[in-house]
């Protein structure tokens, strides 16, 4: 049991229901809830939004109503110097509520304040995390064809690195993300826990293939349909389904056009996601890129065998090739719907995957997620106080 940690984790908001939120819902209620630890959140926007995930009532949320967010509803020529005022906004509060918590670990998660919270001098060490790939980090440009917006990505990303070298410790998602941080010493690996690990599971026997993902460019869901066009020919009695909100129309327009109107289907996001991962009996993730593909997790621990591209990064830390589920040459087409298939006309195979998937998804249960951020913040308080 942890003794009178103190730990503050910095950004923007909680009422989002997004990943790096919902990860750090899960991780500070371990740490406040079963470690003992003096949890603190500090935000800027959105006060009086609560949180999308429950959080512990032993966590402290400190509000420093900067407000980011107005600056959407400016024009452009003043957003400059909005930003710039609100930034020395932040700075000053946030520095003032540092001093005055004094905790043992600052966490930033590499928003607004990795520019200036390594200047706070306020006796805690400094630690930063990132939730997405080192290649997309700041990518402003998806398919990185404006060169203005690939020169403000590189300045960018040389100020940032300036400000990990002084961080005590950065935690990436993968070691294959590790790999790219090439100027940086000071990483360590911590992949995401697991936001749940039902006791019921899929038995592999209904012919459902899901999909689960915001309708966007990274997800590569255009990929996906095409691929299925090959699958769904020669396995006709099979659905996809993607699960999923945003620009549906396109997507749509493709699956029209292609014929697949009745074997691929877009839902809409639901909050029994559990349930169709248990309906299913394959997963796909068709992503251009990930932080660390939290939805492979998610399907393993309901026992579905996941089929997926070895995009940049994530799936290669998580999937055992062959073990518990198959790996793909990025963004090829004819290779997924080939690994699909294969699953599809191998039933005893897609059992033993999914069986053997529910047991190594096990590793990334909080308890042992957990166990690796309390050491790490350990160490590092250990070592400052040596």
């Amino acid at each position: 049991m942890s003794k009178n940690i103190k730990i503050a984790y910095c950004l923007p908001s909680l009422y989002i229901p997004g990943g790096m939120e919902r990860v750090l819902t899960i991780k500070a209620n371990h740490l406040a809830d079963v470690l003992g630890y003096e949890v603190y959140i500090i935000l800027t926007d959105e006060k009086d939004k609560k949180p999308y995930y429950e959080l512990s009532p032993k966590i402290n949320i400190i509000h420093l109503d900067v407000n980011f967010n107005e600056l959407w509803n400016q024009p452009l020529h003043k957003k400059f110097f909005i930003y710039l005022r609100k930034q020395r906004e932040y700075k000053k509060k946030l520095t003032a509520c540092l001093m005055s918590l004094r905790p043992d670990i600052a966490v930033s998660m590499l928003r607004r304040e990795i520019n200036f919270i390594n200047s706070i001098k306020d006796g805690s060490m400094k630690v930063g995390e990132i939730h997405i790939n080192r290649e997309n980090f700041r990518e402003m440009d998806e398919e990185g064809k404006n060169p203005i917006k690939r020169f403000i990505s590189k300045f960018w990303m040389w100020q940032l690195v300036r400000q990990l070298k002084k961080l005590s410790s950065f935690v990436v998602l993968t070691r294959e993300d590790a790999a790219k941080w090439t100027e940086l010493s000071n990483i360590s690996v911590i992949h995401n826990p697991l936001p749940f690990f039902p006791d019921k599971f899929s038995t592999t026997e209904n012919k459902e293939v899901i999909a689960v993902g915001r309708y966007v460019y990274q997800k590569g869901f255009d990929i996906l349909i095409d691929s299925w066009q090959h699958v769904a020919q020669r396995h006709p009695s099979w659905k996809l389904r993607i699960y999923g909100e945003g620009e549906r129309e396109p997507l749509q327009a493709q699956i029209d056009r292609l014929g697949l109107t009745e074997t691929c289907i877009l839902e809409h996001a639901v909050p029994n996601i559990i349930d169709k991962y248990c309906e299913s009996s394959i997963f796909v993730l068709s992503s251009r890129y990930e932080g660390f593909g939290m939805v492979i997790v998610e399907a393993m621990s309901c026992g579905v065998p996941p089929v997926s591209f070895t995009c940049p990064s994530g799936p290669r830390d998580i999937i055992d090739d062959g073990i518990d589920g198959l790996l793909v040459e990025n963004g090829n087409v004819e290779q997924l719907a080939e690994k699909i298939s294969a699953l599809i006309t191998d039933n005893e195979l897609r059992k033993k995957m999914g069986e053997q998937a529910r047991i190594d998804v096990e590793r990334f249960r909080i308890e042992n997620i957990g166990k690796q951020w309390d050491a790490l913040f350990r160490r590092l308080i250990t070592t400052t106080r040596k």
